[in-house]
């Protein structure tokens, strides 16, 4: 299964039942944020941890049984750039409207992510992540001179097994190829955001409120037709 290119990123916030948040409590719009725009979107998103090698055990002289761990997927992400007020959120940080300054805040918002990129015979693929943490570890800065010193976002998502174990058979990654027998986009969408429908932004049964974090100022930016 090789691949090339990555065509967008997409997040949204979940709450400790799964369910999409939408509103001041979500990201984007519907709930759901497609970096993509000016100057926006993903450069990298390099995925680990799926599988661990098996443990051999040995009787009789032989190798006579394999156990496998949980899977402990990570991602790596970059972004040639990303909406602020959006990354905030999904971080878990809140705002102070006193002085308009973000500070982190735990414990961190559950953050479900699909990634989109396409087979070498531009075949739709998708990687999704139905609950996770998303961490900036730290930022770079270096002063420019006769050529401008960029520094891209990067970013580590942690994934964690849905909160909802009916979703995704309680595994924390599943992957989607769009001339699979059965693949539906809708379906797939709601599946990973927690019931979002892009009609409705979310299912009848879906959160608006659940967490607190993230500004109820922040921007609403951002597609919301990931996968396009």
């Amino acid at each position: 299964m090789s691949t090339h290119g990555i065509k967008d990123v997409t997040f949204g916030l979940v709450d400790a039942n799964g369910k999409l948040l939408t509103g001041d409590a979500g990201v984007g719009t519907n709930g759901i944020y497609l970096v993509d725009g000016d100057e926006k979107g993903a450069t990298t998103a390099t995925v680990s941890g799926l599988e661990a090698e098996g443990t051999v055990a040995y009787a009789n002289d032989e190798a006579k049984r394999v156990s496998n761990g949980q899977a402990q997927p990570q991602v790596a992400l970059e972004f040639l750039d990303i909406d602020f007020d959006e990354l905030q959120k999904l971080k878990g940080y809140i705002h102070d409207a006193a002085n308009g300054g973000w500070t982190r805040q735990l414990p961190k918002p559950h953050v479900a992510m699909l990634l989109h990129f396409r087979s070498y015979t531009n075949i739709d693929m998708y990687e999704g992540f139905a609950n996770g943490q998303l961490i900036e570890t730290g930022s770079s800065h270096a002063t420019d001179n006769n050529a401008e010193t960029d520094a891209n976002t990067a970013l580590t998502y942690q994934a964690l097994t849905p909160a909802d174990n009916t979703i995704f058979n309680g595994e924390p990654y599943k992957i989607w190829m769009s001339q699979d027998t059965g693949f539906d986009k809708a379906k797939m969408l709601a599946e990973v955001f927690g019931g979002y429908s892009a009609t409705t932004g979310g299912s009848t049964t879906g959160s608006t409120t659940g967490s607190t974090t993230g500004s109820t100022t922040g921007s609403t930016t951002g597609g919301t037709t990931p996968g396009k």
